[in-house]
Order: structure tokens, then C-alpha cells, then sequence
């Protein structure tokens, strides 16, 4: 990267984490109101994922270095690790998942402090939601389930995770796919006035806590009651917790801080990703039309290719069929 690029990204850097300091008395508050809550208090008969995915697919809970990460396993064949993005969960792949079961085993989970998974505490500069960790959690789930390599798939913030994952451990990703993303870093460092229209929950999560969960609490509890669906349900019932809420924020400070640190490292280093890489993103999205999506992770790795799909920003959602097409090619190859 160019010395302009990279003092940009330098001085984003330090801005960015100033605004995303935390106050440690909303953390305690925060664990209190976790410890108070009566365990399975609001639990269904038949867990959602069950309903959603359908049968040959089973629900495990698997301890990590730093967290306990929930995940939905099933299929045959080559592993492929599945995260999703924000404020999701790992039901987002539910209408991709059963033709790409019939080649693959997936193991879709739900990142640390999203869906069903724990929430640990924050760590300094936020570290405990850094893509570094979160990372960890994938290859341990995997190493867990007996698998040393993989397949790697991952939307929105699990596609940063699973960048970080293809950096920081190269032996075990063998093939990795990113949905509907640029690098952060590139965005901390090329901000313009249309990147802060399209995106400006990534600036507003910055704030200090509680400010960004208290309107985020409101408007969830809000969409609840409004949720006439078993899968906008799903999704609130645990992006609504004030626990979930606040762990997203972390993920968001994390990106502006301690991540831009990481990512600053490796472009001093010169490294990049190593693996075939697969970048996908929404044609017609703010991606597409902002960014040149491929150009742009052609600089990340060595071996890039990709394209622009119908849809909006869950491809896996809006466009499951073109978008089952194009990771079952790659994952194929």
C-alpha cells in the first residue's frame, strides 16, 4: 500500500478507537443484567433451526478459547465453515444450505456474541470482539469437530472474520468466499461522503455505550412486536437482547480500533491471503455501485476472482439460487 494510504489508515486508526472507548461502568451493568436473567426462560418447543433447516442437520454447542459457539452441522463431504453478518444469525444460509449439504458439510455458527453463542466481556480496546479471536473460534470449532483444513464461507462480518481466519492461519483455509464486503481498513482509509449515507450504523455503533444499544434496544423491542414471520422472529429474538445488542457494538469498535491495528501490521508486512479467494457482492448494492469490489480484493490476495449478482446485501437471501450457484462452483473447483 502506498505511504498516503497507509497513514490515512494510521490516523483512522487513532480516531476511530478514541471514539469507541468504553466506559467500564456500562460493562458491569451490562454483566449484571446477564447474570439476572433466568436461564430458558423463553424457550420453544422446537428450536427454530430445526424448523428452518430441516432434517439431517443437528445443533451443537462447542467451547473455544474464549468463547462457547453455537453451530448447526450437517451434509456430507468437504467441511466448509459458514459465518454470518451483522445483526444476523446462522439461520441466514437456511435456503442455501440444503443443496449445498448434499456435496458439502457445513458447520454454520453463530459468531461469539451474536445468535445463540456466548458473550464474553470486552477486553481492552476491545479486543474480545476483534476479528483475531472471533477467527480462533472458527478454527477451533473445526479442530473440535476434526477437521485441520477447510472450506470457508462467510457474509458481511463473518467475510471479514473469515479474511482475518485465511491470514492469521493459512495452513487451515483452503478456499475462502466473501459476500458483499470491502476490506475495513480500505473504507477507514477511502471514507467518503457517500460511504457514510450508505453505511452510517458503522459510525454510529461507534459511540460510547450505552448510547448506540439503547436505540438499537428500543427499535429491535420495536420490530419485535411487529414480527409476523418465524424467520424476522428468529432473528429478533436474539439480536433483541441488550447482551447480543451490545456485543455487535463491540464488534463494530473492535473493526475501528484494535483491527485496523492488526490489518496495519499485515500491509507493512506485505502479506496476503494465499488461498483462492471468491469475492460476491450485490451489483446493484451500495457495494457495487460505490466500490470496484474486485479491484479491490485483487490487493488482499493472490489467486481472486469474483463477480456482481442480483439481490441486495443477503445474497444468500435475496439471491439464494445465483448465489448456491457460484459458491458451489468455486467450492467445486
Amino acid at each position: 500500500m502506498p505511504d498516503e494510504p497507509r497513514r490515512r489508515l494510521s490516523r483512522r486508526a487513532a480516531l476511530a478507537a478514541a471514539a469507541a472507548a468504553i466506559p467500564v461502568d456500562f460493562a458491569t451493568k451490562l454483566k449484571a443484567q446477564a447474570q439476572s436473567s433466568a436461564p430458558g426462560a423463553a424457550k420453544e418447543a422446537e428450536p427454530a433451526w430445526k424448523k428452518l433447516f430441516g432434517p439431517g442437520f443437528r445443533n451443537e454447542r462447542i467451547k473455544t478459547a474464549g468463547a462457547e459457539i453455537n453451530a448447526v452441522i450437517g451434509g456430507s463431504g468437504p467441511p466448509v465453515l459458514m459465518f454470518h453478518g451483522a445483526p444476523q444469525s446462522l439461520i441466514t444460509w437456511r435456503l442455501i444450505a440444503p443443496d449445498l449439504a448434499k456435496e458439502f458439510t457445513l458447520v454454520m455458527c453463530d459468531l461469539r456474541g451474536y445468535g445463540d453463542s456466548s458473550n464474553p466481556p470486552d477486553g481492552d480496546d476491545h479486543a474480545n470482539y476483534s476479528k483475531r479471536p472471533m477467527a480462533q473460534d472458527g478454527v477451533d470449532v473445526m479442530q473440535h469437530l476434526g477437521y485441520s483444513k477447510f472450506l470457508m464461507v462467510g457474509h458481511d462480518r463473518g467475510g471479514r472474520i473469515g479474511r482475518r481466519m485465511a491470514l492469521d492461519h493459512p495452513d487451515k483455509v483452503e478456499k475462502l468466499v466473501v459476500m458483499d464486503i470491502v476490506p475495513a481498513h480500505y473504507l477507514y482509509s477511502h471514507v467518503t461522503l457517500d460511504f457514510v449515507r450508505a453505511y452510517f450504523h458503522w459510525f454510529n455503533y461507534l459511540r460510547p455505550p450505552p448510547g448506540p444499544e439503547n436505540e438499537l434496544k428500543a427499535q429491535n423491542d420495536s420490530a419485535l412486536l411487529r414480527a409476523r414471520d418465524d424467520v424476522q422472529r428468529e432473528y429478533l429474538r436474539t439480536s433483541a437482547t441488550m447482551q447480543n445488542i451490545h456485543s455487535m457494538c463491540e464488534d463494530y469498535r473492535a473493526s475501528a480500533s484494535i483491527d485496523l491495528k492488526n490489518d496495519e501490521a499485515d500491509v507493512r508486512a506485505g502479506k496476503k491471503i494465499q488461498c483462492p479467494l471468491l469475492t460476491l457482492w450485490a451489483a446493484n448494492g451500495a457495494m457495487g455501485r460505490l466500490y470496484d469490489v474486485l479491484a479491490i480484493w485483487k490487493e488482499e490476495g493472490v489467486n481472486v476472482s469474483g463477480k456482481g449478482l442480483p439481490g441486495n446485501h443477503s445474497l444468500q437471501e435475496s439471491a439464494p439460487k445465483e448465489t448456491l450457484e457460484e459458491i458451489q462452483k468455486f467450492l467445486r473447483a
